[in-house]
């Protein structure tokens, strides 16, 4: 999954939306980076235990700050650091709503899988 992310994130953004211009690319480039993220930590969120959820916050912004490295790199893409800012208020954002009830559902996902299949 971040390896699709970091590929978007490297895309030409015309490539996605040619109309681009008309839709106000700083603030959708904006929500895009918090969205993307605050779907980033509930995914991770769902695969290890609350005690491991700083790791998650600081793996993923260090993937946010690849993500601007790479950027930069790239003469179609720019590198900012309000994307960073995007970015962390996404990430615990996502850490949040993983604490109010989402955290786990992968391995509660799989116990109902396995509950079912013993059942039949």
């Amino acid at each position: 999954m971040l390896i699709l992310v970091l590929f978007a994130a490297l895309m030409p953004a015309m490539w996605f939306w040619p109309e681009i211009h008309r839709l106000g690319a700083l603030q959708v480039d904006k929500w895009l980076h918090f969205t993307t993220f605050a779907g980033l930590a509930v995914w991770f969120a769902g695969q290890y235990k609350p005690s491991s959820y700083w790791r998650i916050a600081l793996g993923l912004f260090v993937f946010g700050v690849v993500i601007e490295a790479c950027q930069r790199a790239v003469s179609y893409r720019s590198s900012d650091l309000v994307d960073l800012l995007a970015d962390a208020v996404g990430i615990l954002f996502g850490l949040g709503i993983a604490m109010l009830g989402a955290g786990g559902w992968s391995m509660r996902f799989e116990q109902w899988l396995q509950a079912r299949a013993t059942s039949e």
